[in-house]
């Protein structure tokens, strides 16, 4: 069994050929698949992060609404940029979004990957400290971020305070109860995905990871989370972690299907650089029919691995079309695989 669910990036352009035509129509758009997604029986609606550009960038306000418009479906983030935040702040906004949710917010966060502008995190009023990388801050920020998340206070009250006060240290409010359990890390190494298993956050795995070994993607991957696990379990935490790994999967069902993706060119692992250090690969998209795919998806070693399943949706053909995406897996794909029942 596994769970299943989206990962829309919520693109917008103005564009006549766009379903998504404005930075409200994929705010509203992204609320009304997720409802339409807990419906069909999916699992997650999760929501990438990006600023300054034409895609989804403020995920709280997003992630309340679907929380109250839903009542089952895990809402998440996979993932937001940690050199863009400040960690209380996002406490308070996460547990925020989290309780009004009922406790299922899967915060997904990382150091981020190249953005639209350079070094956009100083003009959010951040900047590595002496001696620091742009990563090394986004980890601190994170290890700020889960130590808030436990809860205990730090904060030494006014003796005059506005308003009562509660005894002891005080923390930021609201504070959501198991929050910390459900942050996951969105690893793109090997060592960092070692790194978030030391603290006890699960792990994402995306599309997209350093070429550490040079062999396919999905293999290197399956490496990737083995190696997690194995960090996990040496650190001695007592729960049992999360794996999600995302994937473009097109069921082709009709003729639109077909027109939309079956000359796909992306049915191999492509390799690049994502800036002038890091040489990384890309996993293939798969766009077949039901039985193709399944015999497909059978090889993937990664997909086998993970506990949880992420379906990008190409989120500007609009919602109706996305259900059709979503339900195309669930009925003809997943029971194949032994993912549903």
């Amino acid at each position: 069994m596994k769970k299943i669910g989206f990962l829309s990036f919520g693109h917008w352009t103005p564009s006549p050929q766009s379903g998504t035509r404005s930075a409200s129509d994929a705010l509203l758009q992204s609320i009304d698949l997720a409802v339409a997604a807990e419906e069909l029986g999916a699992d997650g609606a999760y929501f990438r992060v990006h600023h300054f550009a034409r895609q989804l960038s403020s995920p709280f306000a997003l992630l309340a609404a679907i929380g109250a418009k839903t009542r089952s479906i895990e809402i998440g983030t996979g993932v937001i940029d940690m050199r863009y935040e400040n960690p209380l702040y996002m406490a308070e906004n996460a547990s925020a979004a989290d309780l009004i949710s009922g406790g299922r917010l899967q915060l997904g966060i990382s150091r981020g990957s190249p953005e639209q502008v350079i070094d956009g995190w100083r003009y959010f009023g951040y900047q590595p400290a002496e001696g620091e990388t742009e990563a090394d801050m986004a980890r601190r920020h994170t290890e700020v971020l889960l130590d808030v998340l436990r809860g205990e206070g730090f904060a030494k009250p006014n003796p005059q305070p506005m308003f009562p006060n509660p005894p002891g240290l005080l923390r930021p409010e609201p504070y959501s109860e198991g929050l910390r359990e459900r942050i996951w890390w969105g690893a793109s190494s090997n060592a960092t995905a070692v790194w978030a298993a030391k603290l006890g956050m699960n792990l994402q795995s995306s599309t997209l990871k350093d070429d550490e070994t040079g062999e396919p993607f999905h293999i290197q991957q399956a490496q990737q989370i083995r190696a997690y696990r194995a960090a996990w379990a040496e650190a001695g935490h007592q729960r049992t972690p999360r794996v999600s790994v995302s994937r473009s999967i097109f069921a082709l069902m009709d003729d639109r299907d077909r027109a939309y993706f079956g000359a796909s060119s992306h049915d191999s692992d492509k390799v690049g650089f994502i800036d002038e250090k890091t040489r990384a690969i890309f996993g293939r998209s798969y766009a077949a029919d039901p039985q193709t795919l399944i015999k497909q998806l059978q090889q993937d070693e990664a997909i086998a691995e993970a506990d949880t399943l992420l379906l990008t949706v190409p989120n500007q053909l609009g919602v109706d079309y996305n259900v059709h995406v979503i339900e195309s897996i669930l009925k003809h794909v997943a029971p194949a695989m032994g993912w549903r029942d």
